[in-house]
């Protein structure tokens, strides 16, 4: 354990401790949208059942006055009324597909008393201001019977009602707007009976699916795996330059710029052999090589010709015929 004491210092230290934090932290997160995953399910088979059932009469759901039950959303409810159109409420900032819109709620007055708020649907509009309450289609006169999706109020700062408009619908705020009793909740309009003359855009249904929460939980836990395992490649790599003394290991050093200019020849390098006719081969270039230089210096060191010289003769000079070879040519000394 010699070899990881450079653990014990405040660098690693505190690399550890970031380390367990993320680690923490991407586990923490992942299972968090693990959660958010089976929550979703768990509701998406609230609003299968709900959506596939009976319509329900809305005084046998609402008509203790509270809110909707978190197992109620969606489910199909019917009540019977007659709309005042006095009291309609707009729903601003409802956009579909990037077109701009407002959805319209209507208070439907049931027999008892109690308006059930009903949002009739969805309209075009040219920005994303109020519509004039002129360009609305008129629900339909008298006595009607509605069928739709029970919704919950929407909560915050967004359900104040302002000069008959708002932008999320919250059946206590509205009621205190129109000063009307109404119940807790709401109703996204199906189906009006009698149908109405212009009609709107029916509610968009949410979508079942499970959504990415899934694949988001497994991206925070494989940071998680990714951060532990870095350090202890990190940890590793330290232990091993430390074991090696500080030294790069063999072949790790990378090459530095190269110098640009022309490369140097190859040298060819001889085979060494030490056969006997290699080595005696050798020695006669030698002999011929050294031959050859001594010739070349006799040739350096003899002086330049100058041409032939034919000695004269003389037939009277005795017996030599060559009286150029001898100093005197009468014989005398």
């Amino acid at each position: 354990m010699r070899g990881f004491r450079f653990l014990l210092s405040r660098r690693w230290a505190l690399f550890a401790l970031a380390i367990v934090v993320v680690a923490c932290a991407t586990w923490w997160l992942g299972q968090w949208q693990f959660d958010r995953l089976a929550d979703r399910k768990e509701r998406n088979e609230v609003v299968r059942a709900n959506e596939d059932g009976a319509p329900t009469p809305i005084g046998a759901v609402l008509g203790d006055g509270g809110g909707v039950a978190e197992d109620d959303e969606w489910l199909i409810v019917t009540a019977t009324g007659a709309y005042d159109p006095d009291d309609t409420v707009i729903v601003r900032y409802r956009t579909r597909d990037g077109v701009s819109g407002i959805d319209v709620v209507v208070p439907l007055v049931t027999s008892s008393g109690t308006s059930l708020l009903v949002d009739r649907g969805w309209m075009p509009t040219e920005n994303q201001g109020d519509a004039a309450l002129d360009d609305v289609p008129a629900p339909p006169s008298g006595e009607v019977t509605v069928t739709g999706w029970l919704r919950a109020n929407g909560t915050g700062s967004s359900t104040e009602v302002h000069d008959g408009s708002t932008r999320a619908i919250n059946s206590a705020a509205i009621g205190a707007a129109v000063d009307r009793e109404v119940y807790g909740g709401f109703v996204e309009l199906r189906s009006e009976d009698p149908p109405p003359g212009d009609t709107l855009e029916q509610v968009e249904l949410p979508e079942l699916d499970n959504g990415p929460h899934f694949f988001y939980g497994l991206q925070w836990w494989f940071f998680g795996v990714l951060a532990v395992f870095g350090f202890f490649y990190l940890m590793y790599d330290e232990w091993r330059t430390a074991r090696r003394g500080g030294r790069p290991e063999r072949g790790s050093r990378k090459p530095g710029p190269r110098t640009p200019g022309p490369r140097p020849p190859k040298v060819k390098k001889e085979r060494q052999s030490n056969h006997p006719y290699v080595r005696a081969r050798r020695e006669a270039e030698a002999r011929e090589a050294e031959d050859r230089a001594r010739v070349a210096q006799s040739e350096r060191s003899m002086p330049p010709s100058t041409g032939s010289i034919t000695p004269e003769t003389n037939d009277a000079a005795g017996e030599s015929r060559k009286a150029a070879a001898r100093p005197n040519s009468s014989g005398s000394p």
